[in-house]
């Protein structure tokens, strides 16, 4: 590859002692030119991006709060001290780490005055007219020589095969393949753009998730406290959520022959802030857009309904979401709890040992033949069953603690806080099942729930394009080859020459072909 090497006057010795003087002054602008000169270098640049991707590790390693709190705080409390050691250098909160947001920060600094300096070369190259021929053009890659030749006719034979031609009296220059250059420095920009969008939707983006089952009384509102997990950007308070509510009217499921599914459909009606409610329909890839949020469809499952009636005959009916553990089949897993059963009507009090809590196993599709499966055979309820195990005793909710909505808490199992009572039943839909306290508990039947997470990500569409565009940098970087070639006439003599500024293993044959191009219309 040719090189262009700069005045001497112009060259900065990178390696060379700062300058001495009587001040700090020079010293610290040598200094801060020369700590701007290796910021600002590729080599650089690439360092530091592999360094973000080693930064990124611990991220999608260890749970973050952003994405998940409640893991977090377990994390936390299994492992004492190293989760404290941990979350003191931010591991918990990786993408928005003071060293994470360092790394991300010099790397934006480093494209940038590594990009914007070539951007200017390359305009300036793409204005000025290919430099003219060389004295001894023989020394040149590729070289050849005829007889004749016209100036303006071997001018527009380059012309024709897209070259960029200038003519300086018997000599023709002629340049091409600026696309690679083109090509990568839009690469280069793709990838800042990428930054500058991923850096938009980390400040001001925001996501929620909610597990809503079917039914006008358990529609959910976009606040924080009714997400079942969320994640706010760095510039995002609660009160900047757009107020707005969903309603789960129906889901329909459908699948093959084969037991594939084949479609996932909710329908729903929302509402913004006018209150005004409008029906609408939601598949997979295909959300509910409203007030700049998108709602999305996830997954779904069954929400059995159970009635517990306690041995002084006060009933409580909850409807609960049990969380498949096999999404093809929908095998699902839950509980349901009861704090307030058995509280004496007479004295008004309860004891906290007697406390209720059933943990459950749903099959839409029990296998009628191994009625001791745990497995259901089918995603569709075709012979549904509920399988349930009673436990008695402090559930520790009153405790202020997060705890898990969809198990009991096994530590207290294993204590002999929480004790099983009874065998394990299995309950067809409109069964119940007397326990030994005189209690009784209903499988009333199921309504379906959907999985839903609402997110707003102002830099989504920025990275879209910004990853098309880089593609297609990649594409043109790839693609195109510079090269030159100079023609000179000299009385009857004419002299053909070309040099290859990248990597083209094709050019000599290109060469020739120009050169009995020539040669066909008698200019050479």
């Amino acid at each position: 590859m040719a090189t262009v090497e700069a005045p001497a006057a112009d060259r900065v010795d990178s390696g060379a002692p700062l300058p001495r003087g009587n001040g700090f002054g020079p010293w610290v602008v040598a200094l801060a030119r020369r700590g701007w000169r290796q910021l600002t270098s590729m080599r650089t640049a690439l360092v530091l991006l592999f360094l973000l991707a080693v930064a990124a590790i611990p991220g999608s390693l260890l749970p973050q709060r952003s994405i998940k709190i409640e893991d977090v705080n377990t994390y936390l409390r299994t492992h004492g001290s190293l989760g404290r050691t941990l979350d003191r250098f931010y591991l918990f909160d990786v993408f928005s780490s003071p060293w994470f947001s360092a790394i991300y920060l010099l790397l934006f600094i480093s494209l940038v005055g590594c990009l914007v300096p070539r951007l200017r070369s390359h305009i300036t190259a793409l204005l000025r007219q290919p430099p003219d021929a060389p004295a001894r053009l023989s020394r040149m890659p590729a070289y050849a020589t005829g007889k004749g030749g016209d100036v303006e006719k071997l001018a527009a034979l380059l012309r024709k095969r897209r070259f960029r031609v200038a003519v300086r009296g018997t000599t023709v220059s002629a340049e091409k393949g600026y696309l690679k250059e083109s090509g990568n420095l839009l690469f280069h920009f793709a990838l800042l753009a990428i930054l500058i969008g991923v850096a938009v939707s980390s400040w001001y983006g925001w996501h929620g998730s909610r597990n809503i089952v079917a039914g006008p009384d358990n529609a959910f509102c976009n606040t924080l406290q009714q997400y079942d997990d969320y994640g706010l950007g760095a510039r995002v308070h609660p009160g900047d959520l757009p107020p707005f509510c969903v309603q789960l009217d129906r889901f329909d499921a459908t699948y093959s022959a084969k037991d594939q599914p084949t479609s996932y459909t909710a329908y729903v009606h929302y509402s913004g802030a006018d209150g005004v409610q409008h029906p609408a329909k939601i598949q997979v890839n295909h959300p509910l857009r409203v007030d700049g949020a998108g709602v999305y469809l996830l997954g779904h499952g069954y929400a059995p309904i159970i009635k517990y009636t306690d041995r002084f005959g006060r009933s409580q009916t909850s409807v609960l979401p049990f969380i498949p553990s096999n999404e093809a089949t929908l095998t699902s897993e839950g509980v349901a709890a009861f704090p307030d059963a058995n509280v004496d009507p007479k004295t008004g009090k309860q004891d906290p040992n007697d406390q209720i809590g059933f943990q459950g196993i749903y099959l839409p599709t029990m296998s009628s033949t191994d009625t001791h499966s745990a497995e259901s055979l089918h995603p569709q309820e075709r012979n549904p069953r509920l399988m349930l195990v009673a436990y008695k005793g402090n559930l520790g909710m009153d405790a202020g603690l997060a705890k898990s909505v969809y198990t009991l808490d096994q530590a207290r199992i294993a204590s002999g806080q929480l004790r099983q009572f009874d065998t394990t039943r299995a309950l067809k839909p409109g069964q119940s099942w007397p326990l030994p306290d005189g209690s009784k508990v209903e499988f009333l039947g199921t309504q379906p729930f959907a999985t839903m997470t609402v997110r707003h990500d102002p830099g989504e569409m920025y990275v879209l394009v910004a990853a098309v565009c880089l593609l297609g940098g990649l594409l043109l970087s790839l693609w195109g080859k510079r090269r030159r070639i100079w023609l000179r006439v000299d009385g009857d003599r004419i002299e053909a020459a070309g040099l290859p500024r990248t990597d083209y293993p094709g050019f000599a044959d290109e060469f020739d072909e120009i050169v009995q191009a020539a040669r066909k219309e008698g200019t050479f």
